[in-house]
């Protein structure tokens, strides 16, 4: 039995970001939110997490952001999401 876990966080990131030239995601996301588990599942089918305006379905064993909404709306375009711990 494998068990989701409880947080994930959650880096929204500028897509240009290609050749970082040494930064790391942190330091080039324009957002950031601690997640937490809400028990529930998506309509994706991966368990929800929500935080800080940002509530995501997270595959736990992809780390894959499988939907994500931002203060109730879809990612802006050029944005991407990054799972950290």
């Amino acid at each position: 039995m494998t068990t989701e876990p409880k947080s994930f966080k959650i880096l929204l990131v500028p897509e240009y970001v290609e050749d970082s030239g040494g930064a790391s995601a942190e330091d080039s996301a324009v957002r950031s939110a601690v997640v937490e588990a809400t028990g529930e599942t998506g309509a994706s089918g991966y368990p929800r997490y929500a935080g800080h305006g940002i509530v995501a379905d997270i595959d736990p064993s992809t780390r894959t952001v499988e939907a994500l909404l931002v203060d109730g709306a879809e990612l802006d375009y050029g944005l991407s999401a990054r799972v950290t711990s």
